[in-house]
């Protein structure tokens, strides 16, 4: 008997890494790899394929502030590279590394409430 769980927004579950169904379950083994099933509600989660999303967005949005902090301190300090390294690359890894998971959770948990499955052609009759 399957019981009817009630639509759960991805942005509740999804950054949480909680299954999209119940809620409940966790959604990772680890730090981004994706367990087969849910552990509460048994949802199979071979339908989640978010690809490259979670690098693109954080590529997009999180990167820009790291380049911007190197950029700034080049121009305006002309620092050595030491200080870019110390600087520059823990807050590059800061602000690139922690939004991974919840981005890849929310794009799985949006799959899931949304449907999204790979594209057909229509044929008509």
């Amino acid at each position: 008997m399957e019981t009817e769980w009630p639509p759960l927004s991805p942005l509740q579950t999804g950054l949480k890494g909680r299954c999209p169904q119940c809620g409940q379950g966790h959604m990772f083994n680890g730090f981004l790899t994706l367990k087969p099933h849910c552990e509460v509600c048994g949802l199979d989660y071979a339908f989640a394929d978010p690809a490259d999303g979670p690098a693109f967005f954080v590529i997009c949005f999180a990167c820009v502030p790291s380049v911007l902090l190197g950029v700034w301190l080049e121009v305006q300090y002309s620092v050595p590279l030491w200080v870019h390294l110390l600087v520059t690359g823990p807050f590059m890894l800061a602000t690139c590394i922690p939004p991974l998971r919840p981005l890849k959770g929310w794009l799985v948990a949006s799959q899931f409430f949304y449907k999204a499955e790979e594209g057909k052609l229509a044929r008509l009759p």
